[in-house]
């Protein structure tokens, strides 16, 4: 990771923005899932890209500035029963990037997470869209409106999932069970 991180440096210079745009769904990621396939997607969407992230934040905060965009998921809110194993790999990155904003106050760096809904898009072909799905226009036109705006904290996509998830973050377990269904 230092090594990738520093070339990067080498060739472009000051860094502005960084993004972290990384994931792997599986259809229904949950419990047919064997070991290595929930490592795999663990290692994918959360455990490499923490690491790379580190090396980010070391190089930005010597530099004094820059932005890392964290694109997470709405799944890592609250992960359902019929992609857990997604949605967990996604709230630890979640998790790791807000950590990350806390500990990077006062150099000068800000972390924005991006909390997509539905993202109509190839990782998702085949699968029917959920309620209040996006695309990667949108999704983008949010991150750009952040930055513009430097926003750092959560962005949510569509910004009336983050007060929904409010709730349903502390829904009975029962009903978000219902409430998620096979989705």
């Amino acid at each position: 990771h230092d090594g990738l991180v520093d070339a990067s440096i080498g060739v472009l210079g000051h860094i502005d923005v960084v993004v972290c745009a990384v994931g792997m769904l599986g259809h229904h990621a949950g419990r047919s899932m064997g070991p290595a396939g929930v490592d795999e997607m663990v290692r994918t969407n959360f455990a490499g890209p923490a690491a790379m992230l580190a090396v980010v934040a070391d190089r930005l905060a010597a530099q004094g500035d820059g932005t890392i965009v964290v694109l997470s998921s709405v799944a890592a809110a609250r992960p359902r029963r019929s992609n857990y194993v997604y949605g967990s790999s996604k709230a630890g990155l979640d998790a790791f990037a807000q950590g990350l904003g806390d500990a990077l106050v006062g150099t000068g760096v800000d972390v924005l997470v991006v909390r997509p809904g539905f993202v109509r898009s190839s990782m998702t072909e085949g699968l029917d869209p959920a309620p209040m799905s996006t695309d990667p226009e949108t999704v983008g036109a949010s991150v750009q409106h952040a930055l513009e705006h430097r926003r750092a904290g959560i962005v949510w996509v569509p910004s009336k999932l983050g007060p929904m998830f409010a709730v349903l973050r502390n829904a009975p377990r029962p009903l978000w069970r219902r409430i998620a269904g096979e989705r």
